[in-house]
């Protein structure tokens, strides 16, 4: 059997190509995917566009067209995930069909990629089988010293030139992740990130609305794919808390119904400046600070706000142990917890969000070289006010405990349950130091003084509300060891809307009061 090979030079490197095959390809022109995300998609993939242009590669990178989908080996079914553009990997290159062909992939998660417009419109799953022959060394080669001869210097020429694009490839890596931070994920990284699109394609989101602004971020309402999301623009100087908050939205079993779900993030930039995107799902009713100051609570909506933060709270602070679909959970304290970052959602269950100055910490490590002091000021524990915290994991868990007191305050001090009178909305210390509290100030009334906010015998008065107040000041303890952990408040708070044989249904709508602020740099 002869076999003819072709050698090409470029740039120093040696390529070899079977004889007959001519690869082409046009890295000007648009690419063009089929599109799906089945978080964004619904049900059906009828809902969404059939397809996505992808943006302009940089020089030198490719588009390519990507599918993920699922296995089930008991159901022999397969779900699919996503499709759309993928950004430049060499496991892509040339490839006209998009086919898996890795025999062991994990998770029963099956990606393939391929090049050109449209070329994941159909996909399948062929693991490449092995040949016997090649094993046993019982092939042609074998038989032809010529053969042997020519094959061997090839290949010593094929390994130095591997080795030299190796090397290029791995400095070139480093001084991306030295320089840059592009969020092009790989493949491998894709599959274990499904919840999230790997390319969100900027211009497909229209930003509609400017909801708030905080110190490091602003958050836009959008439509994006047909759907209404939110959209988080950090500034150049936010990049850290962009890079951390979407380390977290991606870290195994974090998708839970009392987090917000991550969609995807990218980097906007243009000649003037450079921006990072976040998107999420959007809620509408807002922050649980925004909707009590304009409403009060049943007693039912009390309970499921209150378990809902709780067990928000349990699931960031769980170690999730690795499993055949996931990897290990590590646990995380999310150091800025307060009523601003706790949305609502429409059925009035309560979600956690902003996660910018969040911690990971993972088994058998040290939480590492980390500020004590970070936060908000009316929410600090006792221990961050001082400087005095212990830098373990624990110690990081309690001081979101006392911050989640706080917030259950601000719920009950809205609450319609008991007979008393309901007043305005007030932020945990406003009545005792005013709106903008200094680090002093805080200092004094809560680490001096062991000042709490007040808590009303009329809300004692109701057998629910006495026993959410008991937890509430259990959490807010001036000894950090003894706050009860997340865990044990959702096992408080799940059992009190049955307990009660009434439930105060109607909800109060506050007028409207002239407390109207700028958001803008507003210290809460």
């Amino acid at each position: 059997m002869a076999i003819s090979l072709r050698i090409t030079l470029s740039l120093g490197f040696v390529f070899l190509f079977p004889s007959g095959i001519a690869v082409t390809k046009n890295p000007k022109g648009a690419t063009y995917c089929e599109f799906y995300n089945a978080n964004l998609c619904g049900k059906s993939a009828t809902e969404c566009p059939k397809r996505e242009e992808c943006p302009p590669p940089s020089p030198g990178k490719r588009n390519h067209c990507y599918v993920l989908w699922q296995h089930n080996n008991v159901t022999k079914t397969s779900t699919l995930k996503m499709k759309g553009c993928f950004f430049d990997s060499k496991e892509c290159y040339d490839k006209v069909q998009c086919v898996e062909n890795n025999i062991d992939r994990m998770k029963q998660m099956f990606f393939c990629c391929c090049d050109g417009n449209m070329c994941n419109d159909n996909y399948k799953w062929d693991p490449k089988p092995v040949d016997k022959n090649i094993i046993n060394g019982d092939s042609e080669a074998d038989q032809n010293p010529d053969l042997i001869f020519m094959t061997t210097v090839l290949s010593v020429s094929l390994s130095i030139s591997i080795l030299t694009i190796v090397l290029f490839l791995l400095y070139c890596h480093y001084k991306r992740k030295q320089f840059s931070h592009d969020n092009h994920p790989s493949p491998l990284e894709l599959i274990l990130q499904e919840q999230s699109s790997p390319n969100l394609d900027l211009r497909s989101i229209q930003l509609v609305e400017m909801k708030t602004r905080g110190r490091f971020a602003a958050v836009w309402r959008a439509e994006f794919k047909n759907e209404t999301v939110a959209v988080k623009i950090f500034p150049n100087k936010g990049k850290q808390s962009w890079q951390t908050e979407q380390e977290i939205f991606r870290l195994p079993h974090m998708h839970h119904e009392d987090i917000l779900h991550f969609i995807g993030s990218e980097r906007n930039h243009d000649d003037l400046k450079t921006e990072f995107w976040l998107v999420t799902v959007y809620h509408e009713k807002g922050s649980l600070y925004d909707y009590l100051k304009a409403n009060v609570v049943t007693w039912s909506e009390t309970c499921k706000i209150a378990e809902s933060i709780a067990r928000g709270l349990m699931h960031l602070h769980e170690e999730i142990p690795a499993d055949k679909v996931h990897g290990q959970k590590p646990v995380v304290a999310h150091r800025d917890f307060k009523s601003t970052n706790v949305l609502l959602k429409a059925d009035m269950r309560a979600c956690i969000a902003d996660f910018g100055l969040a911690l990971v910490f993972h088994p058998d490590k040290l939480c590492g070289d980390t500020h004590g002091q970070v936060g908000t000021r009316r929410y600090m524990a006792p221990e961050v006010l001082e400087g005095a915290i212990n830098f373990t994991r624990d110690s990081f868990l309690r001081i979101d405990i006392y911050a989640c007191a706080l917030v259950l305050w601000e719920l009950a001090s809205r609450c319609a349950a008991h007979d008393g009178l309901i007043g305005e909305y007030t932020l945990p210390f406003e009545e005792e130091i005013g709106m903008h509290p200094t680090l002093m100030d805080m200092q004094e009334i809560v680490v001096h003084n062991k000042v709490r906010p007040l808590i009303l015998e009329s809300w004692r008065k109701h057998s629910g509300l006495l026993a959410l107040c008991d937890t509430i000041e259990e959490c807010w303890d001036h000894d950090a060891e003894a706050r009860l952990s997340a865990s044990c408040v959702t096992e408080r708070i799940s059992g009190l809307s049955q307990s009660l044989d009434v439930d105060f249904s109607t909800v109060i709508k506050v007028d409207n009061i002239d407390r109207s602020m700028d958001i803008k740099g507003f210290d809460m």
